[in-house]
């Protein structure tokens, strides 16, 4: 039987990873909604844990972390959290693309959590992954228009076929791990339920941001004898009104990063 650790080696990701049982998830799910009916969508707004306490809550559940010491050190950071979700019948979609490509990091001792609030099914849009594909390296990208593609350039590596492809399901509770060069897409959610995800990324303390010095972090584990980010406040309450106002900048200096690479980064 594969470890997480040697299977994320041979495959370029983990899953199913079981975090929080299925009601547990379903609280976490409740909480999120409940915030949803009093400010809106939460939707891809990036580093949502320093308004939201409960994604910071499951950023630093214990079993996620063990998971991600196997794969990256004792020294972690959290880079980035933020809600992915698939209203019923939608044509949102993502394309094949490497999670690392417009980041600006300068290296890839890097791993992204993907977080099932509800059931990912192949129906509603689950992910699916190539395996061994982080083996090639930073594939080049075409920046698109696509409006229905939840990625902000709507970036896409060409040529790839679903045969290619393993599909990860994920029941509410579970999460998956893969690397930054692993080459993922989700398609449509065809269903009539509401598909939430809740993506973590976690970097190494030693990795740094290339494009600007004024990117931020949390250290989630360990100690961080660089401190070559500036440091991220995390919620401590359901709903941090002032936070949620103050992330007007950090989503703006993300999109200005992954603006800046996407103009040097065509095929």
């Amino acid at each position: 039987m594969r470890t997480i650790k040697s299977q994320f080696e041979v495959d370029g990701f983990y899953a199913p990873l079981r975090l929080v049982g299925a009601g547990e998830a379903l609280s976490y799910r409740q909480s999120l909604e409940t915030i949803e009916r009093e400010v809106g969508s939460l939707h891809y707004q990036f580093k949502i844990h320093t308004a939201v306490a409960m994604a910071y809550e499951l950023a630093i559940n214990k079993t996620l972390l063990d998971s991600v010491e196997d794969l990256l050190g004792p020294n972690i950071l959290l880079y980035n959290a933020t809600f992915i979700i698939k209203e019923p019948r939608s044509d949102a979609h993502v394309s094949w693309h490497q999670d690392l490509t417009y980041w600006g990091f300068n290296d890839d001792k890097q791993v992204s959590a993907w977080i099932a609030l509800s059931d990912a099914t192949n129906e509603n849009g689950c992910m699916h992954m190539v395996p061994g594909s982080h083996n090639s390296g930073q594939l080049p990208h075409s920046v698109t228009k696509d409006s229905n593609n939840v990625l902000y350039l709507g970036q896409k590596v060409e040529g790839i076929s679903d045969d290619q492809s393993r599909c990860v399901p994920l029941r509410a509770g579970e999460a998956s791990l893969h690397h930054g060069w692993t080459l993922h897409t989700s398609y449509p959610n065809k269903s009539n339920e509401r598909r939430i995800g809740l993506n973590f990324n976690y970097i190494s303390t030693n990795m740094f941001q290339t494009q600007t010095e004024e990117d931020s972090a949390t250290l989630v584990r360990g100690t961080d004898n660089y401190n070559h980010f500036k440091s991220d406040t995390p919620a401590t309450v359901d709903f941090d009104n002032d936070a949620w106002e103050r992330l007007t900048g950090a989503n703006e200096l993300i999109r200005q990063t992954y603006s800046k690479i996407g103009k040097t980064n065509q095929p």
